[in-house]
């Protein structure tokens, strides 16, 4: 595979290191390992990487400092967490730092893989939801500054703040699979989690917006066991 995109793995658990490095390897990415924070930042400082994933709890140092020592040289390069704390406060301390994704173990493969992907992909796009002032989908466009639907006989529809930052994230991962956990980071961003069942409703509420038949969606999916994705093929 010609051009590897280049990850940078900390974990200082030796087996879950080989375990995730093979996974990805699997998946065409060239994987530069570390055992412990100074490791990886020497490893930071000698390669370019598309995405760095850190253990928060390693020996010399933590994960929180490598990743706040990172974003001080960078500030573009995607960075995933990975720890055993699954406490709204540490998910918040480590975003905080500059994180771009949290995962917390014992997580499943699938998952990992799935998110590496998307960062990467966002990271090669050079996109960011700031970047989206308007989109449209079919004969319709959505407004993201003014919480607005323009239809296309130019009556206007108002879109309440989660439903416009829910579709932001669903098009700025356009035909990729968003899991329910990063909608629930971003939209909800750690408030009251809602159930599956808000947000499937959400996704129904768009279907009759943008779906010439809801029943049959061509744009917004729900992938079973895994979340949603957005499909439009002519952006």
């Amino acid at each position: 595979m010609p051009n590897k995109k280049r990850i940078l793995l900390a974990e200082d658990e030796e087996h879950l290191l080989e375990a995730i490095k093979l996974n990805l390897e699997l998946e065409g990415y060239k994987v530069s390992t570390a055992k412990n924070g100074k490791k990886a930042l020497q490893l930071f400082k000698e390669e370019r990487f598309n995405l760095v994933i850190l253990d928060v709890m390693m020996p010399e140092i933590d994960g929180f400092v490598v990743a706040e020592t990172i974003r001080l040289e960078n500030t573009d390069v995607p960075i995933m967490f990975l720890t055993a704390k699954n406490t709204n406060e540490d998910k918040i301390a480590g975003l905080k730092k500059g994180a771009d994704d949290y995962l917390t173990k014992p997580f499943n493969l699938e998952e990992l893989i799935l998110r590496v992907n998307n960062l990467v992909k966002r990271s090669l796009k050079g996109e960011d939801l700031k970047e989206f002032n308007s989109y449209k989908i079919g004969d319709k466009t959505i407004h993201f500054n003014s919480f607005e639907l323009v239809n296309a006989d130019e009556t206007i529809t108002p879109l309440t703040k989660k439903e416009t930052m829910l579709l932001k994230l669903l098009i700025e991962r356009r035909n990729d699979a968003v899991s329910r956990e990063q909608i629930l980071e971003t939209v909800w961003n750690y408030d009251v989690y809602p159930s599956t069942r808000t947000i499937d409703n959400f996704i129904l509420t768009f279907r009759k917006y943008f779906e010439p038949d809801p029943k049959n969606p061509v744009y917004f999916h729900s992938i079973r066991g895994v979340g949603y994705k957005f499909t439009d093929n002519q952006h």
